[in-house]
């Protein structure tokens, strides 16, 4: 061990209890997300009657998460490259917990606008804080995966938002929304029993010329046969502002992780909007369409689970190609014969779903990946915060395309937007698999 050690960086070290415990926590956080920007399509209708909200204010309160994410992206890049990832992985399950709890005794649109937004927050600091954290502990060799699991747990806490909302409305009738938009408290407590005691990354302290404290989080994680020799020479270059990483080159990977993250989310509102058909074709009304969105949540998070196996097999460059190569050619199925048999609507909804997990999962990997410590959590910030107005632009506008266009029209222009992801990610998707974290976020 104290040979390998003495000539190994910590990139290839072996995973150990403490890499378990940081996925779990993390992970916890990502099924928190999908929960939470999930639970309130369980609950819009219940709320509507209670506040009196008409369907423009509905959706209002519906795109203050989403505002709040744009915001929460930026602010939580800027906190976590500023001062350090363990802060705001701590602070992310009090907000979240806070923000619940508060959801039970809201009395109007307005302050369940304002908690929205909060939430939002959150959700975007949550994913700059424990994505920055997460990657640099993780070893080489398993990155790629942990990162994607991110992505799977995300879907699950999406599709148990749905199965526990329904059944507490079933059980209790409509006035249970309260306890339905409360309930995230319970796992913002567990997610702060996880957290407590989680040390600072030690290439961000290394960054801030901490070397004392990097040195002992190194030996606590990793064991008195490491020390900061282990750590990696990118680690300890000097500091970087963004203006300064953009000068040095590392635009075109912003604007590539802006991009494909934006072509990854937009159409996954036109393929929701596309849901209702679907169910129609199928003949799931009631009961059975509820189960049918549980389904379709779980069709996509397998979607994930099987890019989570293929990343390190194939590769994150092959993987993000193919995800939107098939996935577009499902969108294009749909878009041209979206009145074709139900089993061919079906299958073509399976193409999609299955194929688009490659660019979602890559979400939080290649942010992660091709940024160096000191603009690693703002440029994820950036993804998030830009995918995020990017979504908000589709609530907006895929009704409206439903009623000037079509159906149709609406899955054409989505599939162009998958296909643009394409484009983009031929032009610039890099390959990281086999790269310590410093080599992947060198420009070469």
């Amino acid at each position: 061990m104290a040979s390998t050690a003495s000539t190994g960086l910590i990139d290839h070290a072996p995973i150990n209890p403490f890499h378990q415990k940081l996925t779990v926590s993390a992970g916890l956080g990502w099924s928190m997300v999908g929960y939470i920007v999930s639970i309130i399509g369980v609950a819009t209708l219940p709320i509507a009657t209670a506040l009196h909200l008409d369907t423009y204010m509905q959706g209002m309160v519906a795109a203050m998460e989403l505002i709040g994410v744009f915001f929460g992206g930026f602010l939580g890049g800027w906190l976590t490259d500023r001062f350090g990832r363990r802060i705001p992985y701590l602070c992310t399950p009090l907000i979240f917990g806070a923000v619940s709890l508060s959801m039970y005794w809201v009395h109007d649109a307005v302050s369940m606008g304002a908690l929205r937004v909060l939430s939002g927050l959150a959700v975007g600091i949550e994913y700059t804080a424990a994505g920055s954290l997460l990657t640099e502990f993780l070893p080489q060799k398993h990155r790629g995966s942990r990162l994607s699991l991110m992505t799977v747990l995300w879907f699950v806490g999406a599709a148990v938002a749905y199965m526990i909302g329904n059944a507490v409305l079933a059980a209790l009738g409509p006035q249970a929304w309260r306890h339905i938009m409360a309930s995230p408290v319970i796992i913002a407590v567990a997610m702060l029993a996880l957290r407590i005691g989680a040390p600072e990354s030690p290439r961000w302290l290394l960054r801030r010329g901490r070397g004392a404290e990097a040195e002992a989080v190194v030996q606590r994680i990793y064991g008195g046969a490491y020390s900061l020799r282990n750590v990696g020479a990118e680690a300890t270059t000097q500091a970087m502002s963004f203006l300064q990483a953009i000068r040095a080159g590392y635009g075109p990977r912003i604007l590539f992780v802006v991009v494909f993250w934006s072509c990854a989310v937009m159409p996954m509102f036109a393929i929701y909007a596309f849901v209702p058909r679907l169910f129609q074709a199928l003949r799931l009304t009631g009961d059975l369409a509820t189960y049918g969105s549980i389904g379709i949540t779980l069709l996509l998070a397998l979607g994930c689970i099987i890019a989570t196996w293929l990343i390190n097999r194939i590769g994150r460059r092959p993987l993000i190609i193919h995800s939107f190569l098939w996935s577009g050619v499902g969108l294009l199925g749909l878009g041209l014969v979206p009145d074709a048999s139900p089993a061919i609507v079906l299958g073509l909804f399976v193409l999609y779903a299955l194929f688009i997990g490659g660019a979602q999962v890559l979400e939080i990997v290649y942010p992660n990946e091709l940024f160096p410590t000191e603009i690693r959590a703002f440029a994820v910030g950036i993804g998030a915060s830009l995918a995020a107005l990017g979504s908000s632009m589709a609530t907006w506008l895929v009704p409206l395309a439903l009623e000037r266009i079509g159906i149709g029209s609406t899955l054409l222009v989505a599939a162009g937007i998958t296909f643009a992801g394409l484009l983009v990610s031929l032009w610039l998707a890099p390959e990281t698999r086999s790269l310590s974290l410093q080599e992947a976020a060198a420009l070469r």
